[in-house]
């Protein structure tokens, strides 16, 4: 089980598994790719609002599918083109709670996870979302900071490749 966590910043404040988070009010659909280069090293972006080291993807905007949207995404944020291969796994944790005040919103994310792998471009941040992208070696990926959601998408396709998670 995940120990509580709470994270503040200016845009939104993401609770995960912590018996203060309000209520999610509605659903926050979103995808996110696990992209390999032709050396086997796993895509990374580093969040511009709370530094920490994520895969690439976000929101699912009306009028696309779950894979076009990680196609978008991946691009925007990390400037590669991808192919997606398959399906890593399925997020709707009720105690993943992101509110966004901005929006007076509070969302519980439904994420699909992909399989991808990159087709053209050099990993570089768009500056807006994301300050980083670049390229780790499996390994050198669980030394960095990252959201304990995302660790556990990122650790369940690494370590189970051919099995899609649900939870």
């Amino acid at each position: 089980m995940s120990r509580p966590l709470t994270i503040r910043y200016m845009a939104r404040t993401e609770y995960f598994h912590d018996f203060a988070a309000p209520e999610a009010q509605e659903l926050l659909p979103a995808a996110f790719a696990v992209v390999r280069n032709s050396l086997g090293r796993i895509l990374l972006v580093r969040r511009a609002d709370d530094g920490y080291w994520e895969l690439p993807g976000g929101r699912i905007e009306v009028g696309e599918s779950a894979s076009t949207a990680v196609i978008r995404e991946v691009g925007e944020e990390a400037g590669v083109a991808i192919r997606v291969t398959g399906v890593a796994g399925v997020y709707s944790d009720p105690a993943h709670v992101l509110v966004y005040p901005q929006e007076e919103a509070i969302y519980q994310q439904f994420a699909v996870c992909f399989h991808a792998v990159s087709t053209a471009g050099d990993a570089q941040p768009d500056d807006q979302e994301t300050t980083a992208a670049a390229w780790f070696e499996p390994e050198q990926a669980a030394e960095l900071s990252m959201h304990p959601a995302m660790r556990q998408r990122l650790t369940h396709a690494l370590t189970e490749p051919h099995q899609a998670h649900f939870d």
